[in-house]
């Protein structure tokens, strides 16, 4: 089998990680890299046994695939000269700044009939994986993306740095229009939004609940559903899903304690989780990791010309409710009317404190 002649276009903290999946997989050969530090491009090219390339224009020509781990404000601009080239590509999410420009790299790529797949990695987590499997009609939906402050990705908020991630996982499960947003957020460094909460009705009468923090002390990435069929919660850091779903009896026959005996109702909590609701644990695959899965599935479809499991049009989706949520918090009215504080740079000043702070020590003592 010819090899894949494959390119990674930034190589910083997550780059780095593609190339160096790309370099070791057997069907493809990294023929180089590039990034807008020099010094990082010739490390992990040399790292890597590859060639650090001084641009992206340069591999146009050179490569049968490509990766674009750039800042997202470059996004729209490298990927859509390899797509003109007829250069499949595998961007990063969010796809792009803006919907327009997710518009336009979506025509490009099917103008010259390449795939295009964007980078919603958590589709390729084994717990995630394992339910959309299943028969499922979400009503009910609670989401939350919690994370330590790493200093990157600082060109973005929350929002479109991690709470997308669970845009598109909603929109994959529920597959119906978002009617109604409302979101409340604010900045803690400056800048950018670092956390918020979304509330999304959707036009099947879901709703769900989405909060994304990058302040957090330790990492915390759930989602949970109630559904007709039962309960889902998926711990996406541990691969853990759990199903929960009535048993036939409590299907056929309902679960009524009015008309329970004494001792029935007494035996209900030891029989809950037994006799009337039945409990699923799956731990997905501890062997892979879904970065690779995910590389491997576009050189997959680089190769047969099968549509990715995450096409343009879902990252331009994902983006287009993260951009309605962006607008939700900047109109969100902090007292309740409009002659308040609105929007997350607005936020209101503290009534106090929450609890005394420890007296700081002398410097001589503290010395």
């Amino acid at each position: 089998m010819t090899r894949l002649r494959m390119a990674v276009i930034g190589v910083g903290h997550l780059g780095q990680h593609h190339a160096r999946i790309l370099a070791g997989l057997p069907d493809v050969e990294l023929v180089g890299v590039v990034d807008a530090n020099p010094m990082q491009a010739r490390t992990i090219a040399g790292r890597l046994n590859t060639q650090a390339f001084d641009s992206h224009e340069s591999l146009l020509d050179e490569v049968d695939a490509v990766s674009v781990v750039t800042p997202t404000i470059y996004h729209h601009a490298v990927a859509s000269e390899f797509l003109d080239h007829g250069v499949p590509v595998l961007v990063e999410k969010p796809i792009c700044r803006t919907v327009a420009e997710a518009n336009d790299l979506i025509a490009r790529a099917a103008k010259n009939g390449v795939p295009l797949q964007v980078g919603h990695i958590e589709r390729f987590n084994p717990a995630f994986e394992e339910l959309a499997k299943r028969p499922i009609r979400p009503k009910f939906v609670e989401a939350e993306r919690h994370g330590p402050f790493t200093g990157r990705s600082v060109d973005i908020g929350a929002v479109l740095d991690l709470m997308i991630h669970d845009l598109d996982l909603l929109l994959s499960l529920v597959r119906s229009p978002v009617k109604h947003v409302a979101a409340v957020g604010a900045p803690v460094f400056g800048g950018h939004e670092d956390m918020v909460n979304a509330r999304l009705e959707f036009e099947n009468g879901c709703v769900a609940h989405v909060t994304a923090s990058r302040i957090s002390a330790r990492p915390k990435r759930r989602l949970r559903v109630w559904a007709p069929e039962g309960y889902a919660g998926i711990d996406f850091v541990n691969r853990r899903l759990t199903l929960v779903q009535q048993s036939d009896e409590v299907r056929h026959h309902g679960l009524r304690l009015d008309q329970m005996d004494s001792a029935t109702k007494a035996r209900l909590k030891d029989d809950l989780f037994t006799r009337y609701l039945q409990v699923l644990n799956l731990d997905g695959d501890r062997k892979g990791d879904q970065l690779t899965a995910e590389l491997k599935h576009f050189v997959d479809c680089v190769r047969t010309g099968r549509q990715p499991r995450v096409t343009g049009e879902d990252g331009r989706n994902a983006l287009e409710l993260a951009e309605r949520i962006l607008l939700a918090l900047r109109e969100h009215k902090w007292e309740g009317d409009t002659a308040g504080l609105i929007g997350p740079t607005e936020v209101p000043m503290p009534a106090g404190h929450l609890f005394s702070p420890p007296m700081p020590m002398p410097r001589s003592e503290a010395a």
